[in-house]
């Protein structure tokens, strides 16, 4: 401490910023200070003022590191009053936030949303056959199974429990040279996930910064349906970089990609393009195109956002059949035109993911740049 210190009674930004390192933040296991956390200190007189700002205005330890942050900085001697302003990180500053995941995610190269608007299309289908297309091209793939309420990356792909952790990080399981992770491996196959959506926040948050992903070209997420907690907390915390949407053709499932597509616009998250499922159907007999789910509807809504149409799949009793057996179709059936179909979207996917790198920086080209 220095002489004009004890001068002002004391009380020195220095002194404030150690006491608050006695604040953890209890998911992320690391002080409030060394997070990033600690935006501001203002000393007037015996009063100080912090600013906290987390990473979510939902975060559902917020009251718990106020009255902690208030806690420790009162104690210091020459304090006689601290305030403690909580305020949350939006969409736009993504690239700010580092630290929470320089450890898990710094080897990243491309996050990519998988998302729907609607249940029941085969976005979890298309993230798995996408990802190891991805990986057959010769690329480094993870996949992160966001769905909480209905996790299905086990059942199609038969992956293990994580059995493995580097410091503080679990290592994620590999199945098919794919690294993956789901709320699945930590929880009974029956066991119905009831959350409430800061307690789901939670645990996004622990799979986006308490995973090692070590060096990967691809990170698929596979969002759960809607547009709702889940939705937001990845887009704010994650630097996703692209989002895949998947609808089927009919126009009750057109609505609600419409909303996804409206989502990741608003969350400035580019679209890379349109996966339609359920295309058609050929039959044995004629091998015509049958439209059972009617025709077009991807590339309408393509058309509609001017995105691109990444990819038509075709109805094949195999899609089903592999992936109730843990096996991706693009590895078990290589040859079925679904698995072409899915190989080419892949391919699809890696061009736009290129294109849009290509055309900004990226968020995480600026968190290198952030860290040396």
């Amino acid at each position: 401490m220095g002489i004009f210190d004890r001068f002002k009674g004391g009380i020195s930004e220095d002194a404030v910023r150690e006491a608050l390192k006695a604040v953890q933040d209890p998911d992320l296991h690391r002080d409030i200070v060394s997070l990033g956390f600690v935006k501001k200190v203002d000393i007037k007189g015996k009063k100080v003022h912090v600013v906290v700002e987390l990473t979510t205005p939902a975060c559902p330890v917020k009251e718990q590191l106020q009255a902690q942050c208030r806690e420790v900085v009162e104690a210091l001697e020459g304090v006689d009053e601290a305030h403690i302003e909580m305020t949350a990180q939006t969409p736009k500053r993504r690239d700010t936030i580092p630290d929470l995941v320089k450890e898990a995610l710094g080897g990243v190269k491309s996050i990519i949303a998988v998302a729907s608007g609607k249940g029941g299309v085969g976005k979890s289908t298309s993230t798995v056959n996408l990802a190891y297309g991805l990986a057959q091209a010769g690329s480094k793939v993870g996949i992160l199974d966001a769905d909480i309420y209905g996790p299905s990356m086990m059942q199609m792909t038969k992956v293990g429990k994580p059995e493995e952790t580097r410091g503080q990080l679990i290592v994620p399981p590999q199945f098919g040279g794919v690294k993956i992770i789901s709320v699945g491996m930590f929880t009974e196959a029956k066991q119905a996930q009831m959350l409430r959506g800061p307690m789901v926040a939670q645990i996004i948050r622990q799979f986006l910064t308490q995973i090692d992903w070590g060096e990967l070209d691809y990170l698929l997420i596979d969002y759960p349906p809607g547009t709702g907690d889940i939705q937001l907390t990845l887009s704010q915390i994650a630097p996703i970089t692209g989002a895949v949407v998947v609808t089927t053709p009919q126009e009750v499932a057109l609505i609600d990609v419409r909303k996804a597509i409206s989502m990741f616009d608003t969350l400035k998250v580019p679209v890379l393009g349109v996966v339609e499922t359920m295309s058609y159907f050929i039959c044995d007999g004629c091998e015509k195109k049958h439209y059972i789910f009617r025709e077009g509807g991807g590339r309408r809504v393509a058309k509609e956002h001017g995105l691109p149409m990444i990819g038509e799949i075709p109805i094949e009793p195999k899609v089903a059949a592999d992936s109730d057996d843990g096996k991706p179709l693009v590895i078990s059936s290589p040859d079925s035109i679904a698995a072409k179909a899915y190989l080419d979207a892949a391919g699809q996917v890696a061009a736009q993911q290129s294109i849009v790198s290509s055309q900004s920086e990226g968020a995480l080209s600026h968190f290198k740049l952030e860290w040396e």
